[in-house]
């Protein structure tokens, strides 16, 4: 074990050090908790006489993301062999590491493990651990270590409070920040402090459980300017809903509504929203009001949230492209396996918080506000909002200001600039 030359912080000896069986931690970004847990895998498998050590993240790609290349790295000398393709380390004694996906629970049925690591457990269903993990972890008294950053005060906040304030000794946690890992720059934490908005910076440096409220966006955030930007450029994002059927208006104001945000953006990166159109149309009129917005704005890039909706509208909008003579091609917008209240917080939260959105005034402004500051109500729409959120995907802003602090600097590729 000498030869791993295993390298601490000063929290991680600590949790080391801790007779605890299971072990919670709550940690903000790049504090170290992942190079913590490769070596606690590596450790509790050279350990082990017999049974399996996993690795846990949300999905089985993330887990190879995350710690495939450190376990490699740090875990050379005890490595025997290796698999890709299963994501399994064998080390000498014959133990073994399997990297998981917590999106997989069958997989890890059937086994007895010694030791097992949940990272991001937070983004994790909690059946896994309480009718999967924790049995397997009974016949050889395994033991495990959650570790991730919160998000909001879901089953990870109920387990972190149960292993700080039970009177169990099975069960200790920590609550570490970013500031707790002293090999990273504290003016980088700082730096990161401004740009982002106050939520997501206590959530991911200061590892935050505080829930999110009813008033995500506050009213003293909002800017209205009616004069638009001299330089920038448009960029506008469809979040279709279902069509009406052709001939028939439904009476119910419950129904989604097809959004279609379009937003100049400058070239500091500053949104000015120009306008948000929506309503509740037939496949034919949806194509047209997409593009009607193009025509009028013409927009360096138009974005349409991916699905069957997405698919449905494509032929009209072609068709009208082609009667037209006018041709535009249309990127497809995802949630990228986020949950829509993260999507847009991220989105648009801190842009908001820092005086970085700009809103036209507009007959559009009621609904929009109205769905702003009850998201994320569940009894009220936020097709506006989330049309806008997407404008995140498609603005793509080089910011001049990061080039001034070079004093030298010159293109490696003279015909692109980079």
């Amino acid at each position: 074990m000498s030869e791993l030359n295993v390298s601490l912080l000063p929290w991680q000896q600590k949790v080391w050090a801790s007779d605890a069986r299971f072990k919670v931690i709550a940690a903000g970004r790049r504090c170290g908790k992942t190079m913590f847990v490769a070596y606690q895998l590596l450790i509790h498998a050279l350990q082990a006489e017999k049974g399996h050590v996993f690795y846990i993240a949300p999905t089985q790609q993330q887990a190879r993301d995350v710690i495939w290349g450190i376990l490699m790295d740090i875990g050379q000398p005890v490595i025997k062999s290796y698999h890709i393709n299963n994501l399994q380390f064998t080390l000498i004694n014959g133990a073994t590491i399997s990297l998981k996906g917590a999106d997989r629970p069958d997989t890890m049925r059937g086994v007895s493990l010694k030791f097992v690591a949940l990272d991001e457990y937070a983004s994790m269903k909690p059946q896994v651990w309480d009718e999967v993990i924790r049995p397997a972890l009974a016949d050889q008294k395994g033991s495990a270590v959650f570790i991730g950053t919160p998000t909001g005060r879901n089953h990870f906040w109920d387990l972190y409070q149960y292993s700080v304030m039970a009177d169990d000794e099975d069960w200790q946690g920590w609550h570490l920040t970013s500031y707790d890992n002293p090999i990273l720059d504290p003016k980088e934490i700082e730096a990161a402090k401004k740009s982002m908005s106050s939520f997501a910076f206590r959530q991911e440096f200061e590892a935050s459980f505080e829930a999110r409220e009813s008033q995500l966006f506050k009213e003293e955030w909002l800017k209205f300017d009616e004069e638009e930007p001299q330089q920038g450029d448009y960029y506008i994002a469809c979040d279709l809903a279902g069509f009406e059927e052709l001939g028939k208006t439904s009476k119910s104001s419950r129904l989604d509504e097809t959004a279609i945000a379009v937003v100049k953006v400058t070239p500091s990166g500053d949104w000015w929203v120009a306008d948000i159109i929506h309503g509740r149309w037939d496949l034919a009129r949806t194509a047209q009001q997409i593009f009607s917005a193009v025509h009028k704005y013409k927009p360096i890039s138009v974005g349409i949230e991916k699905g069957i909706a997405q698919q449905a509208v494509m032929s009209p909008l072609m068709d009208l492209q082609r009667k037209r003579n006018r041709y535009f091609r249309v990127d497809l917008l995802t949630h990228g396996n986020k949950k829509k209240i993260d999507r847009v917080v991220w989105a648009l939260q801190g842009r908001m918080e820092h005086g970085r959105i700009s809103y036209n005034k507009g007959d559009w402004n009621p609904k929009f506000l109205d769905q702003l500051f009850q998201f994320p109500s569940p009894l009220t729409h936020d097709d506006l909002i989330d049309a806008l959120a997407y404008i995140d995907q498609l603005a793509d802003v080089a910011y001049p200001s990061a080039f001034d602090q070079l004093d030298q600097w010159e293109a490696a590729d003279s015909l692109s600039g980079y």
